[in-house]
């Protein structure tokens, strides 16, 4: 079981170190969608720490360093992603509005996930 649960841990931590990274290297137009969304300071910055965080957090969670509280800081770290990068309900294109419903629900749905981890009494 405990090879299962590393292979578990490793591809669910997958998408938060890729994601990551890839927002704390080129933050890109994410730094729009915090500065029109979010009320804080250096949108820049912002992305960057939530982009480290999920690197971190993710790479804590494959390798199983404290992967309960790695999935409790993911899950936080999720939600203004969420909140900035999907508001679907703003888009007037059904496409578009499709494309942003699927990948706000997706997070959510991870956010289900993370929580459910950390709130599991394994590790």
């Amino acid at each position: 079981m405990t090879l299962l649960r590393f292979i578990g841990r490793t591809l669910f931590a997958t998408i938060f170190v890729i994601a990551g990274y890839d927002s704390l290297t080129k933050p890109g137009g994410r730094t729009n969608l915090v500065s029109e969304n979010l009320p804080l300071p250096e949108p820049e910055l912002m992305v960057r720490l939530n982009g480290a965080s999920m690197v971190v957090g993710g790479t804590a969670l494959a390798i199983g360093l404290k992967p309960r509280l790695a999935a409790l800081g993911l899950a936080a770290a999720l939600v203004p992603t969420t909140y900035a990068g999907h508001q679907f309900w703003k888009q007037s294109d059904p496409g578009m509005r499709r494309n942003q419903q699927v990948h706000f629900n997706k997070n959510v749905s991870l956010i289900g996930g993370l929580l459910t981890y950390a709130l599991t009494d394994d590790d």
